[in-house]
């Protein structure tokens, strides 16, 4: 629940950034709404996002929207953030979506933030080719498929930083962030299973926030499954808090 009006002008500023920070393979403009396509890899880039205050989908623009995504071999899906009109809301739940999953999004900020000197912190301002296989290695289900994954990060055209942590020389922990005008989403941390508990993914993260301070950025955002309390505790424990709280539904 956003709590002031700050609190909802940085959430509109978090929503319109993702859709750059993470881009789609082909997207479509619907009123207020984006509409994003991409082999069904992730849920943000294959799904419809409100991009305004009290946007709204009536019962024609529903009927497009699930025909275009079935259209795709891709089930209608539609993210609830706190920028939905309510009666748009109601429609969605009585049309029968059904929650895929929950999230919140975070922030935090980054004045201070020191950039890191730590050697096993490797940035690249591009995807490297180890970088995309590590994290598609690292990945359950549709997220295994490294082209698909190089497809969405190959087409982020602002500044980035595809950060990767070594152990011995090999990379066994990832991460990424784009920074836009001030902010900076952080995305994909991941670490190998054999290297987990050893604070590794806090290091990503905190790399990533002080490479993202070096960039003039003010603030660091990022979206966590409200079920992963592991990541909420780290994430709250580098400074960031709870901003809001959205659900991606989907009709099966």
């Amino acid at each position: 629940m956003l709590t002031t009006n700050e609190d909802s002008r940085l959430a509109l500023e978090c929503e319109r950034r993702i859709i750059n920070a993470w881009p789609a393979l082909s997207t479509l403009v619907l009123g207020d709404w984006v509409l994003r396509f991409a082999n069904g890899y992730s849920g943000r880039a294959n799904s419809a996002t409100p991009l305004a205050y009290g946007a709204e989908l009536d019962d024609a623009m529903l009927d497009m929207l699930e025909e275009l995504y079935r259209a795709d071999g891709l089930p209608p899906t539609i993210r609830l953030t706190p920028l939905v009109a309510e009666a748009t809301r109601a429609a969605v739940l009585a049309r029968g979506y059904r929650v895929k999953d929950a999230s919140f999004g975070m922030i935090a900020p980054l004045a201070g933030l020191p950039v890191s000197e730590e050697a096993e912190l490797q940035i690249e301002a591009r995807p490297e080719l180890e970088w995309i296989a590590g994290v598609a290695a690292r990945q359950s289900g549709l997220k295994t498929h490294a082209g698909n994954l190089a497809a969405i990060v190959e087409k982020v055209r602002l500044p980035a930083a595809f950060a990767s942590w070594l152990v011995e020389g090999e990379p066994v922990a990832f991460g990424m962030a784009v920074a836009e005008r001030g902010m900076a989403e952080i995305g994909l941390i991941c670490v190998d299973p054999a290297h987990r508990g050893k604070g590794l993914g806090r290091r990503i993260v905190a790399g990533l926030m002080g490479w993202a301070g070096a960039m003039d950025c003010h603030s660091a955002y990022l979206q966590v499954e409200q079920s992963n309390a592991i990541a909420i505790s780290l994430y709250r424990s580098l400074g960031y808090r709870q901003l809001y709280a959205y659900e991606t539904r989907i009709l099966d």
